[in-house]
């Protein structure tokens, strides 16, 4: 669905409070954290807006998010 809402706690409801607590405490966690806020913000509104931009770069956009998802959710597991 265009536009829906991919930020973290919304995608690991579970690990809201470990979400809460790493992004303060875990520099490395942080960042990645932020970076995806930043390009999940970033998707929401170029889907909303039609994506003025080519499918490609729109693709490596996503594919940019589920990488540090991944990540995230890797270091999620390890605490």
């Amino acid at each position: 669905m265009l536009g829906e809402d991919h930020s973290l706690i919304n995608e690991f409801p579970s690990f809201k409070e470990k979400i809460i607590a790493l992004s303060s405490t875990n520099e490395v966690f942080g960042d990645d954290a932020k970076r995806y806020h930043e390009l999940d913000k970033e998707i929401r509104a170029l889907e909303l807006d039609n994506a003025p931009i080519g499918d490609e770069a729109l693709h490596k956009l996503k594919q940019e998010r589920a990488i540090l998802k991944d990540a995230l959710y890797s270091q999620l597991l390890k605490v």
